[in-house]
């Protein structure tokens, strides 16, 4: 039998948890509010608190803190109506065993609840104290789905320790985003968050952009060049494409891992640096250790931590929650104001496979923002923009960029209103010093030689 606590405002969860935890054998408490939470789990110590995220005397995430605060064992599942990836990352970092969403399922509710009860377990066998761990934004990583709730949970997890962790995905899903939340939420926050882009050097100046190199140790090296290791000091290194770092140089990295020292390219000096590494890829690192194209060893020691991102074709169920937040980002960055989708939209991209994954997703929608006439996405602008071959990230990045898509919409309000450029700058609403600059930036050319200022 276990003791179990339940802290909500909402009487009909208080009972009918308290029944079914009771018919369980256990022995359950309720709490309508935070401060009678509190003094029940001081007067009972739970081996169990199911705790809301939402009371009328206090944040539950503050509760939650204040509980760990005793440094006891109890395991705090939290429970909200609110679905966000900053709320799951908050609990997470501060403690919470698990997160579970309203309207409460009693199976998941009970899944969670034995799992969280055989951890414990575990844990009270084991001598000493259990660990404990520590707005929509215009790049959050959004998603409601499984897989992504427990890629929210395993950021919080990370954001407390310096364990080297490899991101595997599909291009397009969002890695280096789950790189950037790992450390915008770790104590590390404040210092430098560097990325190598390991498909983007040439292969013979990989070496001298990680470690730097020494004034005359090359071909046209004529002054120190800090690496890019030496820079990311006591932040993150994020290595892109990881599988993309050439069999030569992986050796050396793999030194630097397990010494956390290095040289420079035509230095003698130790360097140090404790820096945190992620490394990403879209390629089947095991396949590439089988096949002699990856080392064995730096591929344990890179994989310390694992986060497998799934493709959007695996969540479709995000798409609404994707589309709407991209729609805000699209609208800011355009100045547009296109944020409702004609009956069908939805479904359709639903239905569509998404080979380009969330890059895909984003870069049609800011082709249907550009096509709209008004404040709706019409569905057959979605046929017509999904009917097109759309370019993968690596043949064709730039045709459904943001910069290519301004530059579009700048054109076409130009040519509308035959080069007025004053009202031009009124309808897109910016101002005309900003519109002239774009012009200029972009080598936007009217039609013909006649044009209004």
């Amino acid at each position: 039998m276990a003791k179990i606590l339940v802290i909500d405002d909402e009487h009909a969860i208080l009972e009918t948890l308290e029944m079914f935890f009771n018919e369980s054998g256990h022995q359950v408490f309720t709490a309508d509010t935070g401060q009678r939470g509190f003094t029940l789990f001081c007067q009972h110590t739970p081996d169990v608190v199911i705790l809301d995220i939402r009371l009328p005397d206090e944040n539950g995430l503050d509760l939650l803190s204040r509980i760990q605060a005793r440094a006891l064992l109890s395991k705090v599942i939290m429970i909200t109506a609110f679905q966000d990836m900053e709320t799951t990352i908050q609990a997470m970092k501060r403690g919470a065993y698990d997160y579970v969403h309203k309207p409460l399922d009693a199976d998941v509710v009970e899944k969670t609840v034995n799992r969280a009860l055989r951890v414990l377990e575990a844990d009270r066998s084991v001598p000493g104290p259990g660990d404990v761990v520590a707005s929509k934004k215009p790049e959050a990583i959004v998603g409601r789905s499984d897989q992504m709730r427990n890629i929210f949970k395993m950021i919080g997890l990370l954001c407390q320790n310096r364990a080297a962790v490899l991101i595997q995905g599909e291009t397009g899903t969002g890695k280096e985003l789950i790189a950037r939340e790992i450390h915008k939420n770790s104590q590390f926050l404040k210092k430098p968050f560097v990325t190598v882009d390991c498909s983007a050097v040439v292969g013979s100046l990989l070496e001298s952009e990680l470690f730097g190199h020494e004034k005359g140790a090359f071909t046209g090296a004529t002054n120190i060049q800090k690496g890019k290791i030496e820079l990311a000091g006591n932040g993150t290194l994020f290595l892109d494409e990881i599988g993309e770092l050439p069999l030569s140089l992986q050796g050396n990295f793999l030194g630097f891992l397990q010494r956390q020292k290095y040289m420079r390219v035509g230095g003698q000096q130790q360097l140090q640096s404790r820096c945190r590494i992620i490394a990403a890829t879209n390629r089947d690192l095991f396949a590439m250790v089988n096949g002699g194209q990856f080392r064995q060893d730096l591929f344990f020691r890179l994989r310390v931590v694992t986060i497998q991102v799934p493709p959007l074709s695996a969540r479709l169920n995000d798409i609404p929650d994707l589309v709407n937040h991209f729609l805000q980002k699209i609208n800011q960055q355009l100045s547009t104001d296109v944020s409702k989708l004609q009956d069908g939209v939805m479904n359709r991209l639903q239905a569509h496979t998404w080979t380009g994954n969330i890059r895909e997703l984003e870069n049609v929608l800011v082709e249907a923002v550009v096509r709209a006439r008004g404040s709706v996405i019409l569905l057959d602008e979605i046929e017509d923009i999904l009917s097109v071959n759309i370019p993968g990230p690596e043949t064709g990045p730039a045709t459904y960029s943001l910069p290519h898509m301004e530059k579009k919409h700048i054109q076409s309000t130009l040519d509308q209103l035959g080069w007025n450029r004053t009202e031009a700058a009124r309808r897109l609403q910016i101002s005309l010093p900003t519109l002239r600059s774009k012009i200029r930036k972009y080598g936007i050319q009217p039609a013909d030689s006649t044009s209004s200022t």
